[in-house]
């Protein structure tokens, strides 16, 4: 009598690849099919806001891992340059599009394996110009990935799921350090700058009572100043504003007195840290600091990006006023603690700030050669 079964071993190559042999067995013996016979089963991620600066470096580290990638972005603060080099992987569909468009979202949801939701408003200059659409790309677009989610959900399939946030929702929490259990302290509804924060608070709320209520496996990761290759400052970002600045030989304009004090980690570290945390069964329902935890100021920044860039750039000073307006209220001092991370998975950021912003000048350097 022949017995048909499934062999299933995992790649050592490929941690999270699957290959599955079909058996046959007779009178108890199996028969082991030629390796050419079998098929690998490769996961299938979704990264919404993937032509951005994290994105692209999160589908680069994707694809290298085996999985397929697919990327949805409008291009509205991302760069389709963002993508050149791995546009033409076998395993990897770009898509152009909103991602507040339900059956677009219905359709991709309902066919991934993991999803990485990225999409989102980005920079103090575009927030502070912008507060309508920072509100609406938000959250909009995150209730419509949950919500499809939940549809994975209902039919038994449980899509690990990873929600970008961001050390805005701690607002003007006084504290040194900002743990994940910290009050998220915000100011007035008159003041713009404050609805980055608290939209991205609902995003939290939202996908956290999707883990709650319904069992989905979320991680939601608050980022603390990325930076790296790609970076655009055309959003506010102040590292590759620097750095373009001391490449061309401008003014380093320094905001207010220089003095505030900011965390800065490297996109490759983050990158890893997202990845490890969305494959850890144990870190879903938890909300994660993700960066690094060694501060500059940011005059001393300044400093430092001169130094290691070798400009003879000077350094400005302008005020909150002249750089948004009257009611821009800043942030003094802005650093994680990192304990939580570190149980979890063992995270620690490896490149420090000097091999930072070589890396940022060494990528507008050659960006500006290629033009």
């Amino acid at each position: 009598m022949w017995c048909v079964g499934e062999l299933i071993i995992r790649l050592k190559d490929h941690s999270d690849s699957l290959r599955r042999i079909p058996l046959a067995s007779r009178g108890g013996a199996f028969i082991f099919p030629s390796p050419f016979e079998s098929q690998i089963v490769t996961k299938t991620s979704l990264i919404t806001g993937g032509a951005g600066f994290i994105g692209s470096h999160l589908a680069e580290k994707l694809l290298s891992n085996g999985e397929r990638v697919i990327v949805v972005d409008d291009l509205s603060t991302g760069a389709a340059s963002n993508l050149a080099g791995i546009r033409d992987h076998e395993s990897f569909e770009y898509i152009e599009a909103s991602i507040d468009d339900e059956s677009l979202v219905e359709e991709l949801v309902s066919k991934v394996d993991r999803v990485y939701h990225l999409a989102a408003a980005v920079g103090v200059a575009l927030i502070a110009k912008q507060p309508i659409q920072t509100i609406e790309r938000n959250i909009y677009p995150t209730q419509l990935i949950l919500r499809h989610l939940g549809k994975r959900l209902d039919a038994g399939k449980a899509i690990p799921c990873f929600f970008a946030s961001t050390s805005e929702v701690y607002g003007k929490n006084p504290k040194e350090t900002w743990c994940e259990e910290d009050d998220l302290v915000f100011g007035a509804t008159t003041k713009p700058r404050w609805s980055y924060g608290v939209s991205k608070a609902i995003d939290e709320f939202l996908a956290l009572a999707f883990h709650k209520e319904r069992g989905l496996p979320v991680v939601v990761g608050r980022f603390f100043n990325v930076v790296g290759p790609r970076q655009t400052g055309a959003y506010g970002m102040v590292l590759p504003r620097f750095v373009q600045a001391a490449l061309r030989g401008d003014p380093l304009v320094v905001h207010d007195d220089g003095k505030q004090t900011r965390c800065f980690a490297h996109v490759d570290d983050v990158i890893q840290a997202v990845v490890t945390l969305v494959e850890t069964p144990e870190a879903a329902g938890r909300v994660y600091n993700i960066g690094s935890d060694q501060d500059v100021t940011i005059l001393g920044l300044a400093q430092r990006v001169i130094e290691r860039v070798g400009s003879s750039s000077k350094i400005e000073f302008q005020s909150y006023a002249a750089a948004y307006d009257q009611s821009f209220e800043d942030i003094r001092r802005r650093i994680p603690d990192l304990t939580r991370i570190r149980e979890a998975i063992g995270f620690e950021a490896i490149q420090n700030l000097d091999g930072i912003i070589d890396s940022v000048a060494d990528y507008l350097r050659s960006s500006a050669n290629a033009n």
